[in-house]
């Protein structure tokens, strides 16, 4: 991995974006922000399922009004979670009108392209900027590829002609959004913003094109950088397209906090996004947040579905007794398993693992090695629940006698 690019530190909450602090992970709520409860409650899910930074719609005056509610109950709750409004075309009137809403939100996220036309984007701009100057809070300047600001596309579009520059449209819109972050960066510190007060983003639903334009943004200023698709996209694609963008990204050091903007099915749980998020920072060494379980994928070898049964079976177990252990057993996240299903790789990957087990393949032996630290400690017998049950039991005392602050 390329070292951190150095950036600015700023403060949300009690979250540190940038300057050499861990990357963060960040979700966003899907529910109507009006509707208080629903929203307090997925915001408490997001944070308990590991997002530091939780942000919300305020599109609304009954959204607006909503705020200090929706703050008050997740705190009285114990989430800690950095709470971030999100607005879009009326943000600077909502924050003047519902002032208790701007002082109970962490941060505000303004999408330059969506405040106004001409006179009128830089007057809303400025009132923007000048409750977050007035109240200390921290902004993010997010560029988004779907809602620039016209007049600088048309701008640039016509510079391109007329100049014989050559470029195609995605080069010249490319262009557009790292110039329309720097423009409106400007613009911020010139309204009274500090520069520890400022993140940018400039999001698009390309891979290959958010890695260009963050490796641009990167080297054109110091600002902390929250990366992520504008719209990932559903299942496997969104976890696909979002990984290969960001990984290249967070491998070369670019990026302080990320969100994975998956598409939910529907009634689906808005939790994964920030499963994945966290599992792509632990996937690339960056942070470590759960007990990474290696588990065999299958192939003519294995043996009915003892060993399939067997991982899922531990990774509920493992699931089940985090919340406590991150109480009890300080630095348990690092716990490595491994649930294999034959004598291929199952001895080397369990061996490999804090604590492993090997189950027989087809034709072998039916007994089940269990490694801990690189050593057989046992060979289990017996029906899958036995076995279930004693491996767990090995996993337990081993997370008590190894992360055990006494």
């Amino acid at each position: 991995m390329h070292q951190r690019r150095e950036s600015i530190a700023v403060r949300v909450g009690g979250v540190r974006i940038g300057g050499g602090a861990p990357v963060a992970v960040q979700a966003m709520t899907n529910t109507p922000s009006a509707d208080v409860a629903a929203t307090a409650a997925q915001v408490l899910a997001l944070g308990e399922a590991g997002a530091e930074l939780v942000r919300f719609t305020v599109d609304t005056p009954e959204a607006a009004a909503a705020v200090p509610e929706i703050v008050r109950r997740v705190r009285d709750a114990g989430c800690t979670a950095a709470l971030i409004g999100d607005f879009h075309y009326n943000g600077h009137t909502l924050l003047q009108e519902f002032p208790d809403c701007a002082r109970a939100l962490d941060k505000f996220r303004i999408n330059p392209g969506n405040v106004g036309f001409g006179d009128a984007l830089d007057r809303n701009f400025a009132a923007f900027c000048r409750i977050a100057v007035d109240l200390n809070k921290p902004v993010r300047i997010g560029v988004n590829a779907g809602s620039l600001d016209r007049a600088l596309v048309e701008r640039e579009m016509r510079r391109n002609a007329d100049e014989g520059l050559g470029k195609d449209a995605d080069q010249v819109l490319n262009e557009c959004m790292i110039l329309s972050a720097i423009e409106f960066l400007e613009a911020a510190l010139g309204h009274g913003l500090h520069e520890d007060q400022i993140v940018l983003s400039a999001k698009s639903s390309s891979p290959r094109r958010l890695i260009t334009l963050y490796r641009e943004l990167a080297n054109r200023t110091k600002q902390p950088l929250h990366l992520g698709l504008t719209e990932a996209g559903m299942g496997v694609k969104g976890l696909v397209w979002s990984a290969a963008a960001m990984a290249v990204l967070l491998e070369e050091g670019v990026g302080d906090t990320i969100r994975v903007s998956l598409t939910p099915r529907p009634g689906g749980d808005r939790r994964e996004e920030v499963y994945a998020a966290c599992e792509l920072l632990q996937a690339l060494g960056l942070r470590a947040f759960m007990p990474a379980i290696t588990a065999c994928p299958g192939c003519g070898r294995t043996a009915g579905d003892a060993y399939q049964a067997l991982a899922e079976r531990t990774r509920e177990f493992v699931a089940a007794r985090m919340p406590e252990w991150r109480k009890r057993y300080p630095g348990v996240e690092n716990l490595k398993l491994a649930v294999m299903g034959c004598v291929v790789n199952g001895p080397g990957e369990s061996r490999a693992a804090h604590v492993g087990i090997s189950l027989p393949g087809s034709g072998e032996d039916p007994v089940c090695p269990v490694y801990v630290d690189g050593r057989i400690v046992t060979r289990l017998r017996g029906a899958p629940d036995e076995i279930a049950a004693a491996f767990h039991h090995m996993i337990e005392e081993y997370v008590a006698r190894t992360y055990s602050p006494t």
